[in-house]
């Protein structure tokens, strides 16, 4: 055996090797993805349990409220429904509204406002909104570097040879005014 069979052979060993640990790579980058995806909903199907209740004890104290207490429930259930990435932090973002909505009732409240319960479901409910901003951070992170691997070359050749494709990230549509820190007045 010469020695240029020996070179090929070594190169074939060395993209077969490289294919092989691309395309694991690949799927392994998928299926964190796919993990993050679900830690999303996790969160989200607790926020859509701790919606109801917040709802009946505010309903509770501002009975004439119908309009404010409707979107919220319309905002769940689109939320609930929703089918892609996209369509989720749409009806996520909805949702987000809604709820200020609920929150900006029960300021005019006084006795909602000292409400155990009340309390108690608005603390879980800003526990639950950190946990789903975790989860989705760890998702569009783990997007990143999924889109990246898939990008660049020459991990783009067996990327479009196995048919992987891009993941979409979960991005909320924001307001300019919620880009820029509160202002807090005494």
């Amino acid at each position: 055996m010469g020695i240029l069979n020996i070179i090929i052979l070594a190169v074939i060993a060395v993209a077969v090797i490289w294919a092989i640990g691309a395309y694991n790579g690949f799927i392994k980058l998928r299926n964190r993805c796919k993990n993050g995806l679900a830690q999303i909903d996790v969160q989200l199907k607790r926020r859509y349990d701790l919606i109801p209740n917040l709802v009946e004890t505010v309903k509770g104290y501002a009975a004439h409220e119908k309009e404010t207490f409707q979107k919220v429930t319309d905002a769940r259930a689109s939320a609930i429904a929703a089918g892609s990435v996209g369509e989720q932090a749409k009806a996520e973002n909805m949702l987000t509204q809604a709820l200020r909505s609920v929150f900006a009732v029960a300021e005019n409240y006084p006795e909602l406002k000292a409400n155990t319960n009340f309390l108690q479901l608005q603390e879980e409910l800003g526990e639950t909104e950190d946990k789903i901003r975790f989860a989705r951070q760890f998702y569009n992170d783990v997007v990143l570097k999924y889109n990246n691997a898939l990008q660049i070359f020459p991990n783009v050749i067996l990327a479009r040879l196995f048919n992987f494709s891009e993941q979409e990230y979960f991005e909320l549509d924001e307001t300019p005014d919620q880009r820029q820190a509160p202002q807090v007045k005494f």
